[in-house]
C-alpha cells in the first residue's frame, strides 16, 4: 500500500472515530460510557438507543483496531 493511501485510510479511521464518539456521547447523554464501557450501554431504556449505541460502539472499535494496526 502506498504512504498515501495509508494517510488517507487514517484519516478515514480518524473521521469515523470522531463520528461515533459523538454519537455515543448523544445517545448515552455524556462522555461517562468512555471510563465505563457497556454498562452504561447495556442501562440504556430505550432499545433504540441501546442499539444505535451498539453499533457506534463497534464501529469505534474497529477503527481503532485500524488505526492500531496501520500505525
Amino acid at each position: 500500500m502506498a504512504i498515501a493511501q495509508i494517510k488517507n485510510l487514517q484519516r478515514r479511521l480518524a473521521n469515523l472515530e470522531q463520528e461515533a464518539e459523538a454519537e455515543l456521547d448523544r445517545v448515552c447523554g455524556n462522555h461517562l460510557w468512555a471510563s465505563v464501557g457497556f454498562d452504561v450501554i447495556d442501562a440504556l431504556e430505550n432499545p433504540a438507543d441501546r442499539a444505535r449505541a451498539n453499533y457506534y460502539y463497534g464501529q469505534l472499535q474497529t477503527s481503532r483496531e485500524l488505526k492500531d494496526v496501520l500505525g
